[in-house]
């Protein structure tokens, strides 16, 4: 019975095509809508995910409190308690240091552009490692010489000296009022997607180098915090705990005095904004689906008036009640859910389309589509219920009158 009920509504359905095309139409924007928008928040949501992964998620800056009131000159780290904190976590500590950084104006010749000095220690590589090109990285000599040399990415080489090989060219710059040359001996190359560079901002403007951390402690070897990347197999959230704990007691500092910054958490906050914006934005989309359901009932409505004299036929032939209203429910229901299959290859087109021209790797949940063309089959069979029952209902013997 279901399948002669199917084969009859798809008939009905092909007897009216422009009809049937211009009230699927709803449904088609409607679960296109949803796919693509909830698609593009999950690709967005691996995109930043796959961005924290790359600059490090074991990665945490430990300090003094912004909220404390009463600083004191021992709230600051020195190179010492720097090698005790190394010393007392060991292995659990992948890669430490003073956290530093300063923005400066660097020239060459004529020529100034604006950079962002981070100060690493010599294997910082090994947390985060770079391409190298050209030259070689920081060593254990430059950290502990405090010399003055620079490590930068090919772009900021090109920016600043308009050739990407700049190993031996010095530039002059200002650290903390003290000038001086600074000499580069590497160049490395970093790759980044459309959306890695949106993210950015490009890279005009935003030139950066790596130099000794040593050279931003100078001259008192004072620092105000620690950056820590753990080891890959440490839990996390309980060897942070263990950390602040310990930098409290050196500091003489209750543990909630201190503040840790997690890539972790970060990351873990801008997932769950990035989850409820999808899902908000997604549920307005949904929205549209009211509207394509609006236009079926309106549509069944139609179709139960041109056939009341075929409903009269059947009624009087011994068709049941159940049976008319199942025959105007499957065609309902068929009609949303083939608008529902349209709109899932209409949403994941717009999807797989824009991360090909943006060669990004797109998120398309099965669950989503499952979801989306199982909610378009009952929004048909919601709003055919009423026509539907209109049919089943209707008199045989006025039907059979009607012309």
């Amino acid at each position: 019975m279901l399948f002669e009920n199917m084969q009859m509504a798809c008939a009905a359905i092909r007897s009216n095509k422009l009809r049937s095309i211009l009230t699927m139409l709803g449904i088609v924007i409607g679960i296109g809508s949803v796919i693509s928008i909830v698609s593009i928040g999950d690709t967005m949501r691996a995109q930043f995910a796959g961005l924290y992964e790359d600059i490090g998620l074991t990665q945490a800056y430990v300090s003094t409190g912004y909220w404390v009131d009463d600083m004191r000159r021992s709230d600051y780290f020195t190179l010492d308690e720097l090698e005790r904190i190394k010393d007392t976590f060991g292995d659990e500590i992948a890669y430490i240091d003073s956290g530093a950084y300063e923005k400066a104006d660097a020239l060459y010749r004529r020529k100034k552009v604006k950079f962002e000095f981070t100060g690493i220690d010599y294997n910082y590589q090994e947390v985060q490692p770079v391409n190298m090109v050209y030259g070689r990285y920081l060593n254990q000599g430059d950290i502990l010489g405090r010399k003055k040399n620079v490590v930068m990415d090919t772009d900021s080489a090109m920016e600043l000296f308009g050739v990407e090989n700049a190993v031996g060219k010095t530039f002059r710059t200002t650290l903390y009022q003290n000038t001086d040359d600074y000499t580069v001996v590497g160049v490395y190359k970093k790759k980044l997607n459309a959306f890695q560079a949106l993210m950015m901002g490009g890279n005009r403007g935003n030139c950066s180098a790596f130099i000794p951390y040593t050279l931003l402690t100078w001259p008192n070897d004072w620092f105000y915090e620690l950056h820590i990347f753990a080891a890959e197999d440490v839990e996390l959230e309980p060897f942070f705990d263990r950390v602040q704990a310990y930098v409290a007691r050196l500091h003489s500092r209750n543990p909630e005095d201190i503040y840790m910054y997690t890539a972790m958490d970060d990351m873990n906050a801008m997932d769950s904004v990035m989850g409820g914006l999808s899902m908000a934005v997604g549920g307005i989309a949904a929205i549209s689906l009211l509207v394509g359901g609006i236009g079926i009932m309106n549509i069944m409505l139609v179709s139960v008036t041109e056939r009341t004299r075929e409903i009269g036929i059947r009624k009087a032939l011994g068709a049941r009640t159940r049976d008319v209203l199942i025959q105007f429910l499957t065609e309902s229901a068929i009609l949303s859910a083939f608008g529902g299959i349209l709109g899932v290859a209409f949403g994941g087109g717009i999807v797989l389309l824009g991360g090909a021209l943006l060669r990004l790797e797109v998120v398309i949940r099965p669950s989503i589509v499952l979801l989306a063309v199982s909610f378009s089959a009952v929004v048909g069979i919601f709003f055919g219920l009423y026509p539907a029952s209109k049919a089943a209902k209707a008199d045989p013997i006025q039907a059979l009158r009607y012309e």
